[in-house]
């Protein structure tokens, strides 16, 4: 099935592509467009037509690799895991790219940044789903204090992602220069093109004038996008559907504490405190007046009552 899966991607692929793709010989949309649609029918709860790339597509020997890499059979778990993450924060991340008129694409840049995580941490202190160093994180608006870390927000990170790449596109023209330059950051970017004289980002691939990771970097969203968009071709079935995000919000005051409105809501804590990610301690400080919450959807009346409750008990007391 593998080199089934790989065959017909490696000539599919010709069709979405642009400027950046090695050119092949013109094949038949619809031949190949049922082909796909047969081999991803097996299975209910795998995406099976969402077959359409809003970037550039290139298949070569590392996106080779990487598929396999994430086929084999120690990643294939957590990458499972990723894919099942999807379901939940895929639709929300590009609804906001299409409304920025972005490519929704560029959403597989978080699977790879940090498997949809909002806590994940990297080793250069990058932090949230789009995994924002503080001073980037800070140019576009997160802010980060001792009780509230905004680059682990989903919504706020990715309203900040999309300022970073329009700025970036802006200056390189190309999404794969767009994503090396996120991925190594845009200075060591520029000095690179300025030095070999080529905004290709394979052709500085060639000439090694990338840091390693970023000669990896958009072959793995590459890869991950094509596992992603016809997951049963590659051997990922019946994977868990999770329900697409979505949440009520609510004003609390200071003093609020996840752990017993989650007790409260019979939801786990871990399920509420990942719902409010930038409240890193899992409460709002008492010395801070108000500040808004994400709740499960239909849940905002009976946390507004409960924090009533709650203040009233201590007004008592």
């Amino acid at each position: 099935m593998r080199t089934w899966a790989v065959l017909i991607f490696s000539i599919s692929i010709s069709l979405f592509a642009h400027a950046e793709t090695p050119k092949e010989a013109p094949v038949p949309a619809f031949t190949l467009k049922e082909k796909l649609k047969t081999l991803t029918s097996q299975s209910r709860h795998v995406q099976s037509d969402n077959l359409i790339f809003d970037l550039p597509v290139t298949y070569n020997k590392k996106v080779s690799k990487w598929i396999a890499y994430f086929q084999g059979s120690r990643s294939n778990k957590w990458f499972r895991e990723w894919l099942q993450r999807s379901y939940k924060y895929m639709p929300f991340i590009q609804t906001e790219l299409k409304r920025a008129g972005l490519p929704m694409d560029l959403a597989y840049m978080v699977m790879i940044e940090s498997g949809f995580a909002p806590n994940a941490i990297s080793h250069a202190s990058a932090v949230g789903p789009w995994q924002f160093i503080e001073a980037t994180g800070t140019r576009y608006g997160l802010n980060k204090t001792w009780w509230l870390d905004e680059r682990r927000d989903l919504k706020k990170s990715t309203l900040a992602a999309i300022r970073y790449l329009k700025d970036l596109h802006a200056e390189f023209g190309s999404w794969y220069l767009v994503a090396a330059s996120y991925n190594m950051g845009e200075n060591g970017l520029r000095r690179q093109i300025k030095k070999y004289g080529t905004k290709d980002y394979w052709s500085l691939i060639k000439l090694d004038a990338l840091p390693a990771e970023t000669q990896e970097y958009v072959p793995k969203i590459l890869a991950a996008m094509l596992i992603a968009k016809a997951p049963n071709l590659y051997g990922f079935r019946d994977l868990e559907k999770m329900d697409p995000l979505d949440y009520d919000i609510v004003l609390v005051p200071g003093g609020t504490d996840l752990s017993p409105l989650a007790d409260h809501l019979g939801v786990t804590r871990k399920s509420l405190k990942d719902l409010n990610a930038e409240l890193y301690l899992g409460y709002i400080p008492r010395q801070v007046d108000k500040h808004f919450i994400r709740v499960p959807k239909g849940a905002g009346q009976i946390v507004s009552s409960f924090i009533h409750q709650q203040n009233r008990k201590v007004a008592l007391e």
